[in-house]
């Protein structure tokens, strides 16, 4: 019998994807048992506001654009093609039908972690899928010891970049090409995008 593929699972809104989120994904990637990182960019977060929201698909260019030259670090829209609000135990449960020679795991922010029990039927997701939990700055991540062999907390790197840090140093005209891949760079100023 084929072993599956195991495949992480990065959502995200990407407003704009940034250096971090590379980070991230290359370290699930290449310090755990993950075969790809597949980044899911994601309609809208029911738990965050949409006032500063790009569009969909330009949102799903600058991921195209940024992972380009990654092998194993993967797009998917599977999120813009399902009903609205997306939840991620919908998502996992397409793409676990969509690709049945694939396990799929769950990476989230140690933030994410704190908050899980308000994610939508999060025992489910806790039940069918490992979760990977990368550290945010100032989260205690407590594992319960019934999920320690389902839910890990990895040594990724600590990453300090936030989208809404990017967007507003963007429209004060900062130069941020430190913090964004440079095809995607290219691209928000050539669309001139995140401007007042």
């Amino acid at each position: 019998m084929r072993l599956k593929r195991e495949i992480g699972i990065f959502s995200g809104s990407f407003n704009p994807i940034h250096n971090g989120h590379l980070m991230i994904a290359n370290y699930m990637y290449e310090f755990t048992y993950l075969q790809e990182v597949w980044l899911v960019v994601t309609p809208h977060n029911p738990l965050k506001s949409t006032k500063e929201m790009l569009d969909e698909q330009a949102r799903l260019k600058m991921a195209q654009l940024a992972t380009e030259k990654y092998q194993n670090i993967k797009i998917s829209d599977v999120e813009l093609k399902m009903p609205k609000p997306s939840y991620t135990i919908n998502t996992l449960e397409k793409l676990t039908a969509d690709h049945p020679d694939c396990n799929f795991t769950l990476i989230i922010g140690g933030d994410n972690w704190t908050s899980f029990d308000k994610w939508k039927n999060y025992k489910k997701i806790l039940e069918n899928y490992k979760i990977l939990i990368y550290p945010r700055q100032g989260e205690d991540i407590l594992i319960p010891e019934l999920l320690k062999e389902t839910v890990t907390l990895t040594n990724a790197p600590v990453v300090e970049i936030s989208s809404t840090f990017i967007r507003e140093s963007l429209k004060r005209g900062n130069d941020m090409r430190a913090f964004i891949p440079p095809e995607v760079y290219e691209f928000i100023e050539k669309e001139k995008l995140y401007k007042e």
